[in-house]
């Protein structure tokens, strides 16, 4: 697994979640610790990617870190809109 998996993971999952797959974005910012994974989905599927109380972004936060510990590389996730 390499950088570029974390990225398509989470494009995956967002893809899975929303009604609007075309206009998922995911774009990865490689820093020397950390990695950023930006996720950018349509305004109406907002509400989707963040859940009630924000759990499916938590969760999603916590399979991208369990990946990333895998590659002993710390990433987070940030939902842009």
């Amino acid at each position: 697994m390499d950088h570029t998996n974390l990225r398509d993971l989470i494009e995956f999952m967002a893809k899975a979640l929303v009604d609007k797959p075309a206009e998922v974005e995911v774009n990865e910012i490689v820093g020397e610790q950390t990695t950023v994974v930006e996720l950018k989905v349509s305004k109406d599927d907002l509400g989707k990617v963040i859940g009630k109380q924000g759990r499916t972004a938590r969760s999603m936060r916590t399979i991208l870190n369990a990946a990333s510990t895998k590659l002993h590389k710390r990433s987070v996730l940030e939902i842009v809109e």
